[in-house]
């Protein structure tokens, strides 16, 4: 299950998500972030416990358009290095 909370603060919004993401969740995040045009966008994975290949990928992709990740568990952060293109 995943939660997502929004939180604005000078011009940025955090969306802290908790719990485990999956490829599912992805059309919720998509929606999140489109919510949010024109504005900083910061990921808070602090609270995050599973993600999948997916999920992965999509970050990857939410940090080359300037989108922060914040808090990023160590595991995902290598994850993530190796599905970079290259």
């Amino acid at each position: 299950m995943l939660k997502i909370t929004r939180s604005t603060h000078s011009g940025t919004t955090t969306l802290m998500l908790s719990g485990r993401i999956g490829a599912d969740h992805l059309p919720d995040l998509r929606r999140s972030l489109a919510d949010e045009r024109g504005q900083g966008v910061v990921f808070d994975l602090r609270e995050i416990n599973l993600v999948d290949v997916d999920v992965v990928q999509f970050l990857v992709e939410c940090e080359a358009v300037g989108i922060r990740l914040r808090h990023c568990p160590a595991y995902v952060r290598e994850w993530m290095a190796r599905e970079k293109p290259p």
